[in-house]
């Protein structure tokens, strides 16, 4: 029989919403995947009835007001009604599969309906409430990879932390760790050192292993700038069968890897090795290439390139608008780091006062006195327990005999012959206003000069463009930020995206790895055809568990491993890390604090026991415990044939011969 044309068209539906899936997560939303079925199908309407003509497009209207958060309960009751209507009235296959899928979808998925109007976000993709999870920026299944390190598994920890972070041993070094501040063992007494373990696996994994690569695509991509953001992107996208070209500027790709965290925090080979990693999976880095003056966007698109992520950071630094901060010795944090990144043996002689309170301000003078100088000291605006710096990098920089000073602004820089002699301080009152902003109040008579050979100033970072969006409609915002979409990261230049420092001012290295990772996702999608940034994507909307109301019976009481030093290296003048990695026996008793936040059981009234779950999960993270295990024999969904076919024989042969 001769299908019709509505037939046909839903077809053809189907198949784009089989494209959608393909590049989709696993968990669509399906209020998401509703709407988004509804609306291809009124676009298709002929028009000639009233359920499609009408119907869809109010049907659409009311999943929208769903997913925006102005529906209520009511209207979860009023598409139900109208799905069926348009379901039983449609004239056409259109009109009544759109009204099938939505009635369908209300009365299957009506949890995942009521989460949206109840919490304005989608709780099919925000059911892991695991502090640490939800704390950490990327959101690596931090017990996942703990459990995997108890184990002795350190191959399948690191594999497991590269789903979501494809920088583990860098992670595992630098000293920001939100995910601790998030720790349900803080609230016992000290939290996980989640860090230190993530160390541990990646220096004692059994064997080297090979990322799991798609099919190529054909589809060419690039990365502008090769920091922690453009490195992530590249990384998912060879995952996904691309060929990524990074453009970086500098002779060493890492941006602030390399260029920004002194070497006794990142040694410079650890980076080099996580990027090689990178390069193995046939990623393409060019480095000295200034994309806007050597290349431009332009020309990269009349080589085939179809999309590209902009992640440059921020590389500049800013200056306090005071007098003769132009003099020779005044350089900003950002400069300062970069030279010495570059030469470990940059001199730097006479007295240093570094201006500024955050873990950036740590870094200079603490590479200040590494780098020779006589004595060095930190002046900022806030109080010591408002320090944006954290308290271990203030104490360990006090034991290197950094002179740090709280409340206290730059006034002026005092020059002699256009070198810098010292600098003029002015009491700081308070930094922040009533409503939160910043807005510092100095009291300008009460003054204190300090002489010094170099002034650092460490009180902002500035992003430099150069001439990359020339002829581009990329729209900049707050400090010279890229305007873009908070989910997609797309710009007003449909083909160009950014992430990472460039998109959100200056953040931790975690931060600009989950950026790349969601850049990586939409120039995925952006590039397939009839596809979506949005729909059935996996927005990682991680709700935090209630830390405050919890019942803790039992715990390991092991006290919170610390990782030795080599006394060998000299901490207070070398650039080396002397910091080591654990033991394995103090990695096992790190191991086993854990409270286990992300263990859970299986709601016995949706599983149905067929055991697939477990042998697909790479990690034998689920397992099954049936009452009568010898009942049933398990085995991998790819070797059934093996188990079956024998069985198959057997049952065949009785009969046959009339054996049964």
């Amino acid at each position: 029989m001769e299908r019709s044309e509505a037939q046909q068209i839903m077809d053809e539906l189907h198949d784009a919403v089989g494209r959608r899936l393909a590049v989709s997560s696993l968990a669509p939303c399906p209020v998401e995947f509703t709407m988004a079925f509804v609306d291809m199908c009124s676009t298709q309407s002929c028009g000639k009835c009233t359920p499609c003509r009408v119907g869809l497009r109010m049907l659409r209207h009311m999943l929208s007001d769903v997913l925006t958060g102005k529906a209520t309960m009511q209207t979860l009751d009023d598409i139900e009604r109208l799905a069926r209507s348009i379901y039983l009235s449609a004239d056409c296959a259109i009109g009544y599969e759109a009204g099938e899928m939505a009635l369908m979808a209300i009365r299957g998925f009506r949890d995942d309906f009521e989460h949206h109007i109840r919490y304005h976000s989608c709780g099919f993709e925000g059911a892991e409430q695991v502090p640490c999870v939800s704390g950490c920026p990327a959101h690596v299944d931090i017990p996942g990879y703990i459990s995997l390190v108890e184990a002795g598994r350190n191959t399948d920890a690191v594999k497991l932390i590269r789903k979501d972070n494809p920088l583990p041993l860098v992670c595992g070094l630098v000293r920001e760790h939100p995910c601790e501040m998030n720790c349900r063992r803080g609230m016992v007494d000290d939290p996980m050192n989640i860090r230190a373990i993530k160390r541990y696996a990646c220096e004692h994994m059994e064997g080297d292993y090979a990322p799991s690569m798609a099919e190529p695509t054909g589809k060419r991509s690039a990365v502008v700038g090769g920091g922690p953001a453009g490195l992530s992107c590249a990384y998912y996208l060879a995952e996904k069968g691309y060929t990524p070209t990074v453009f970086e500027k500098n002779e060493k790709p890492g941006g602030m890897l390399v260029y920004g965290i002194p070497s006794y925090k990142l040694e410079k080979d650890v980076v080099a090795a996580e990027i090689d990693v990178i390069r193995e999976m046939g990623v393409d880095i060019r480095c000295g290439v200034e994309v806007g003056k050597d290349i431009t966007l332009d020309a990269l698109r009349a080589q085939g390139y179809k999309a590209f992520y902009i992640a440059i950071g921020c590389q500049g630094g800013r200056k306090a608008g005071i007098p003769g901060e132009d003099a020779q010795g005044v350089m900003t944090a950002v400069d300062f780091l970069r030279t010495v990144g570059g030469n470990p043996d940059y001199p730097v002689e006479g007295e240093v006062v570094v201006v500024g309170g955050g873990n950036v301000a740590i870094d200079v003078a603490r590479s200040s006195v590494r780098c020779g100088a006589n004595s060095v000291s930190m002046f900022c605006l806030e109080s010591r327990d408002a320090m944006p710096a954290s308290v271990e990098e203030v104490e360990e920089a006090r034991v290197e005999g950094v002179d740090v000073n709280c409340g206290w602004g730059p006034k002026e820089i005092l020059t002699e012959n256009g070198k810098v002699t010292g600098i003029v301080f002015k009491k700081c009152l308070s930094v922040l206003d009533e409503n939160g902003r910043f807005a510092p109040v100095y009291d300008e008579n009460q003054t204190k000069t300090v002489a010094c050979s170099h002034v650092y100033l460490s009180i902002g970072q500035a992003i430099e463009w150069g001439h990359l969006l020339d002829g581009s409609k990329v729209e900049l915002g707050r400090g010279n930020g890229a305007v873009a979409d908070s989910l997609t990261y797309q710009t007003a230049q449909k083909d160009i995206f950014v992430g990472g420092d460039v998109y959100t001012g200056p953040k931790f290295a975690i931060d600009a790895i989950a950026a790349g990772k969601e850049g990586a996702v939409s120039i995925h999608r952006f590039v397939q055809p009839n596809t979506s940034l949005t729909i059935g994507r996996n927005r990682r909307d991680f709700i935090a568990l209630d830390k405050e109301n919890i019942s803790v019976a039992q715990y390991d009481t092991g006290d919170r491993q610390v990782p030795g030093v080599d006394k060998s290296i000299d901490q207070k003048h070398s650039f080396r890390d002397a910091h080591l990695t654990y033991t394995e026996a103090q990695v096992k008793a790190e191991t086993a604090r854990c409270l286990g936040c992300g263990a859970s059981v299986v709601d016995p009234n949706k599983c149905i026991g067929c055991g697939v779950c477990t042998t697909k999960c790479a990690f034998d993270a689920i397992h099954l415990h049936r009452e009568l295990p010898a009942a049933s024999k398990m085995v991998r969904s790819e070797d059934k044939m093996k188990s079956i076919l024998p069985y198959m024989l057997k049952r065949e042969i009785k009969i046959r011969f009339n054996k049964e």
